[in-house]
């Protein structure tokens, strides 16, 4: 629900109003919460600027959702503090947050108009009626649907009824948007679409905002930092490019993107690993048994008529090819390729397979998350 917070009412403005007020800041402090013998979230901190998109990633039962609920106040931790601008809201009621929620169903009305249903929180709080429709109107023009609003949900696409549900969030003003996984019901191209939507209207309105998912390039797309978290607690958080480059921690660099794992040796300053060494990118891990962790755009692919490799399988994708190389002792690698010069990089032939030279992460050989 999105109301007010400790009992002041919401301020409700027109969107230039929302455009120039501050984002508020959110702070989780060791937030704890055990659903019986399961740990959902194990000591969490994280701290949200305003008016930052900030996206949790990671697989299911990580505990993101779980966060996500902490901070509504759905879920009550069992540890731990949530605090809004440096005031302790843990104790709050949900219906006093003054939080915008999306769910990954659009939970409309479907008795409702497409504007009844925008204005519905504005009607609950007994705003007048002409302040209703206003508002209605104006959230609906923000979303693209300035014209459908006397229509039932029952008439509009899946992804139009999910901008009705964001407009709905939006239409009370709230200090926090959360967004649970509103994409995941919608096919391929329209969540392309509406990520991008979600967006420009975060920035259009300058909401402090978290966005649940499991979808990387959901999360990589549009957030200003992702967060990954594991078991409930977070492995790292950092802008898109840096968690893509550099990763702190071998499930991060696993989990976010595509990486292949390779056989290799730790020797006296770096890592060696296809004939080649390189340096270690990060903490060295104990023990002598480790992979080197290697995107496939670091592999660089030559044809070579007494190499080691073969190439099994091989996917275009305009600019760039994926070639799936299969190497000596049933190692099989990925890599990237610029299409343009991939000409001789056929399947069945042969090929010599390098390491880019950059740092390598190099991981404990144990099996993938």
């Amino acid at each position: 629900m999105s109301v007010s917070v400790g009992g002041t009412p919401a301020v409700v403005g027109t969107a230039a109003e929302l455009r120039d007020r501050p984002g508020v800041t959110v702070r989780l402090e060791g937030l704890t919460r055990r659903y019986g013998s399961v740990l959902a979230l194990d000591g969490l901190d994280l701290d949200i600027a305003g008016g930052e998109l900030i996206a949790l990633l990671g697989p299911s039962g990580c505990g993101k959702t779980t966060a996500l609920r902490a901070i509504a106040g759905f879920e009550r931790p069992d540890a731990g503090r949530v605090r809004l601008d440096g005031r302790d809201i843990t104790d709050v009621p949900a219906s006093k947050r003054d939080m915008g929620m999306v769910f990954q169903a659009y939970s409309l009305f479907p008795n409702l108009t497409v504007a009844e249903n925008v204005a519905f929180g504005l009607k609950v709080r007994r705003r007048g009626k002409a302040e209703q429709k206003r508002r209605a109107a104006e959230l609906l023009e923000l979303v693209g649907l300035g014209d459908r609003g006397g229509r039932y949900p029952h008439q509009l696409s899946g992804g139009q009824q999910q901008r009705v549900a964001l407009a709905r969030a939006l239409a009370v003003a709230p200090q926090v948007l959360l967004l649970d996984e509103p994409l995941s019901a919608l096919d391929a191209q329209v969540r392309v679409q509406l990520r991008d939507e979600i967006r420009r209207l975060q920035l259009e309105v300058g909401i402090t905002t978290v966005f649940v998912t499991h979808d990387q390039a959901e999360a990589l797309s549009v957030a200003d930092r992702v967060g990954v978290l594991r078991a409930g607690r977070l492995e790292q958080v950092a802008g898109p490019d840096e968690l893509y480059e550099r990763p702190a921690t071998a499930f991060v660099a696993q989990f976010v993107g595509t990486m292949n794992r390779l056989p290799a040796t730790l020797v006296d300053g770096g890592v060696q690993l296809l004939g080649t060494r390189r340096p270690v990118a990060g903490a060295v891990p104990r023990g002598a048994e480790v992979v080197a962790l290697v995107r496939p755009e670091a592999l660089v692919v030559t044809a070579d008529p007494a190499g080691a490799g073969r190439v099994v399988h091989r996917v275009f994708s305009g600019a760039m090819t994926r070639l799936t190389v299969a190497l000596p002792d049933g190692v099989e690698v990925q890599a990237d390729v610029v299409s343009a010069g991939s000409g001789d990089l056929v399947t069945g032939s042969t090929v010599t397979v390098a390491v880019a030279e950059r740092p390598v992460l190099v991981a404990p050989d144990e099996p993938e998350p």
